[in-house]
């Protein structure tokens, strides 16, 4: 049995069907720029991954050299530590430990110094004179590990008593052949040591000027070469 179809919805139905042919064309425009709209931003976002794939490539590939370079320098400057330590501290100990080993990226580095006689590691224990020598033996450890022709001090030694700041400056006279020094100091016996006195003076109601002193020194033939 069909259901007669009364003159109304007869009237409904022909009303759609011309709707829907006369939006039928902009919904193909509309689609085709959805589908273009789409195909940019789908293009975009594999650039997006290439790029990001690519960045985390030259990330691993970073962070192995430096693991590499920093284990190497490591290496080195604990070995050259190890030396100026038992120069510094006749007959004392020392070394550089790593505070994480499994991860060298993000590890930091503990200073340990044994001085002779004493069962003490760690740095923080140690007199103010003992732990500006073992910045120093840290510090020079670094200059021989990656050499420089120049290094500036300010006051390194001024904590040091006569004992430490006479191994201080015999640690800088080793060095006097490898590179340039300049040491900003109040000793007396450190500028003693200098082969150059720099310093600035000012007489009254003038301006400062910078003065400079070439030390004369004995050769080891009994002359004095200025």
């Amino acid at each position: 049995f069909f259901k007669q179809k009364t003159a109304y919805e007869i009237y409904q139905c022909d009303w759609s069907s011309d709707v829907c042919s006369s939006d039928l064309p902009l919904a193909l425009e509309e689609l085709q720029t959805l589908e273009s709209r789409y195909v940019e931003l789908d293009g975009q976002v594999a650039d997006v991954r290439t790029a990001r794939r690519e960045l985390q490539e030259v990330v691993q590939a970073l962070n192995s050299e430096i693991m590499t370079t920093f284990a190497s320098a490591m290496a080195d400057v604990n070995e050259h530590f190890s030396n100026l330590v038992a120069l510094l501290y006749p007959g004392g100990q020392g070394r550089l430990v790593l505070t994480d080993e499994s991860d060298m990226l993000n590890t930091g580095v503990e200073l340990e110094v044994r001085p002779m006689g004493r069962n003490i590691r760690l740095v923080s224990l140690l007199s103010g004179g003992e732990r500006a020598m073992a910045a120093l033996a840290f510090s020079f450890a670094v200059f021989r590990s990656r050499p420089s022709p120049f290094y500036m001090m300010d006051e390194v030694e001024a904590a040091l008593d006569d004992v430490n700041l006479q191994r201080f400056l015999s640690l800088v006279a080793d060095f006097r052949d490898e590179a340039q020094l300049l040491i900003v100091t109040h000793q007396k016996r450190t500028m003693e040591s200098a082969d150059a006195l720099y310093g600035v003076t000012m007489k009254p109601g003038e301006s400062s000027k910078v003065v400079s002193q070439r030390v004369a020194r004995k050769t080891s033939t009994g002359t004095t070469d200025a």
